[in-house]
Formats: structure tokens, sequence, C-alpha cells
């Protein structure tokens, strides 16, 4: 069993539905906290033990906990509401055969123990984390101890992914461009969530993902790369370097944004460029919350020193005024079928959008805060009117662009 050391991530989330074909992973029944502001304990209910691996991150102050591909069957709300030394916790799958859980702390602390307990009396098998309270600079001795990386601190746990189906031999290259669909969030980090369970960021951005792919896969003409097609969490920076590994012709990502209360009641799809500069304060707010992804998954942000040099060249300019473009064709296509922002068209920092070659766009489908906005949001209807428009956005961009090049 791997032990605990060092730092991590988080905040609070709702129940990850759950796909049949995790039947063959251990199953997660139950979870609870126990203590006080001096000494708090986790426990998670399993059907069988597993191995595991705790560690703390600072700034701010979480624990993470990785263990091999879980199947989270938890009550719905558990996590939402903290005691003691933890404030909140989320879980999900943050790569294939690693799952994650990730607690926000109410300040410093270390982990005095974690360990599995066999089944016994009654009981079934737990794991079990204990917490107590440190000052900062313990706190940071604890952290400096150890850093381990997002795939090191699950590696441990591929052995527990299924055999799966050999590959089929290479054909003929594919040399259709590529479009690749970026749903946002996903795993530990439910993104928005706001008029009950039903309305996960995550789970809405994902099915219309998965229905776009499909739309766009029927006419043939393009080969669609899904950065995430369940509920896995995927880093920024992967995400864009999907998109240039693929040397895609385009990259969008999906979201569905909220507003706090308090911010008023927006509604309608907004369309995202990159910008260094926002278009306005709430651009910018939406822009912080996004690029926080990482850490809300207990991943340690770090710039791409290659991405942020190329970004002062030429061929990020080019790249922009592609996107831009892009973003007004798309405007366009929605805005005769589905309800749009009453400002439309913005732009800010996003990272996942900082690919210097692979024109790219993120897309607010609508506010999970607006009633009007979750029931577009649920709708087969809707859904399908909105896939409609992008994908006919994207099929009027690509062929314009690609017929320029071709008579180049």
């Amino acid at each position: 069993m791997l032990c605990a050391l060092s730092a991590s991530a988080g905040a609070a989330e709702g129940p990850v539905p759950v796909p049949a074909a995790v039947s063959n992973f251990p199953i997660a029944s139950d979870a609870r906290l126990a203590g006080d502001a001096k000494q708090t304990r986790f426990v998670l209910d399993l059907d069988k033990p597993i191995q595991h691996r705790a560690f703390v991150l600072a700034d701010p102050y979480r624990v993470v906990i990785d263990i091999p591909q879980v199947s989270f069957q938890l009550p719905p709300g558990v996590g939402t509401a903290g005691r003691g030394l933890i404030k909140a916790f989320r879980y999900g799958l943050v790569m294939p055969g690693g799952s994650r859980i990730v607690f926000d702390l109410t300040g410093p602390a270390k982990i005095a123990n974690s360990y599995v307990l066999e089944a016994a009396n009654g009981q079934p098998p737990r794991l079990v984390l204990e917490l107590t309270e440190v000052d900062r600079t313990a706190f940071m001795q604890s952290l400096n101890d150890s850093r381990p990386e997002l795939r090191p601190a699950v590696a441990d746990a591929k052995a527990a992914v299924p055999p799966t189906v050999p590959a089929k031999p290479a054909g003929p290259p594919d040399n259709r461009p590529v479009i690749v669909i970026d749903p946002g969030h996903g795993g530990p980090d439910n993104g928005t969530q706001a008029g009950g369970s039903d309305f996960v960021e995550k789970n809405l951005v994902l099915t219309f993902g998965l229905a776009l792919r499909d739309r766009i896969e029927k006419s043939g003409k393009y080969r669609v790369v899904m950065t995430r097609d369940d509920d896995t969490f995927i880093a920024l920076d992967e995400r864009v370097r999907i998109a240039r590994n693929q040397s895609a012709a385009l990259f969008v990502s999906i979201h569905a944004d909220a507003l706090p209360k308090g911010e008023g009641d927006a509604q309608g799809a907004t369309i995202y460029t990159l910008s260094e500069k926002a278009s306005d304060a709430k651009a910018e707010r939406l822009a912080e919350a996004e690029n926080r992804s990482d850490s809300i998954a207990g991943v340690t942000i770090s710039e791409e020193p290659v991405v942020a040099d190329i970004l002062i060249d030429l061929a990020q300019r080019e790249t922009r005024t592609f996107s831009n473009r892009f973003a007004r064709v798309l405007m366009n296509e929605m805005k005769s079928t589905v309800r749009m922002h009453q400002h439309p068209l913005k732009s800010a920092g996003f990272r996942v959008l900082k690919a210097p070659d692979v024109p790219s766009v993120l897309v607010e489908l609508g506010y999970v805060s607006n009633k009007g906005d979750r029931d577009h949001l649920v709708s087969e209807a809707w859904r399908n009117k909105a896939v409609g428009a992008m994908s006919g956005a994207i099929d009027a961009f690509l062929a314009k662009r690609l017929a320029t090049a071709g008579s180049n």
C-alpha cells in the first residue's frame, strides 16, 4: 500500500454518473467526516481494499488522495458540506485507471495517517484519512518533502484497468481536416452547477460534445478528436497539446457558465476567443475561473515556455485572425436557431485557447444559473438545433479556408 506525504487540491462536487462499463472496478458506496478543527477524519466505504497515495498542496490548502479507478456510487450531495479541517471535497476519474479525491481545507493541516482497513465486524473495507492542524511553517515543510506529478501519482493504479481489445492494423493515412471538440471540466472538476444534480456542467457539455461529434462525422469530410469522451479529467495544457499534436484545423471548447447569486440573471450562448486583455470584467472573471480547472483537480499549474514564446510570433497573430473569423461565422449560424447572449462575441485569456497554430474558440452554451437556459441544456430538441448550427458553421468556415489554401 502506498503511503501519505505531501499536498493538493479542491472544492465541492456532486455525484458522478456511473457508466455500466465500470462494474469491474472497486465500488465506493459512502463517505463521511468526523472530528473538529484540530483533528479531522475522512472515511470512504469500499467493497474491496485498494491502494492509495495521499499528498498536500498549498495556496489554497488542499489534500489529494489518488486511488485506482473506482466506481463512485456515493449518496447525492456527499462532499458539498465540510467538517473540522475540511471545507468540502470532490471526486472523480482523473485519467483511465486512476481516480482522485480532492479536499479543500480550512487552513494548514498535515496528513497524520492514511490507511486501508480490511472488512471486519460487519464493516466493509474502508479508506481512512486522518488530518491534524499545523501552522503554515510545518505545512510548507511537509509540502517540500514531496511534490508528485499527476501521472506518477496514479501510475501504480494502471494495473486496475481491464484488458483492452488489441488495436486493429493501421490502414491508409486519414488526411481529412481534424476538428478537436473539447468538453470542459471532467473527473473531480464538476464545473458550474445550479438547480440540482441534473445540471452539472461537466455532464451537460459532454453530452453536447458527443452529439456534435456524431453530427460532424456523418458528413464524412472531417476527422473528429475528443479531448475526453467520458467523465475523465484532462489538464488544460493537455487539451491544448492534443489539438497541436493532431495538427487540428479547429479547436472548439464547450462550456456552460453560471453567475454567482447577486450578479443578475444573464442568459444565452456566448463565443469567446483568446485575448490577453479581456473584453469586459465578466469575461475576465470567467477566464480566471476556467483557468483554475487544473488547481481544482489537484494539478500544479505550469505554463509551457514554448507556447509562451510563440504567442508573440506572427503565426499566433494569424491564428487569432482565423479564430475571430470562425467566431463570427459561428455567431451568425447560431443566432438564427438558439438564444444568444446580448453580447455574444467576447475575448479573454483562456489557457485552453492558447494553441499558437490552431484556430480556437470557447463556446458557453448558456447559463446553468438561468432556468430558461437550464431547460434548453437538457432538451434534446434544443441540443439538436444548436448542434446543427455549430456543425454548419464549422463546415462553412473550413470549406472556405480549405478552398483558399488550395488556390495558393
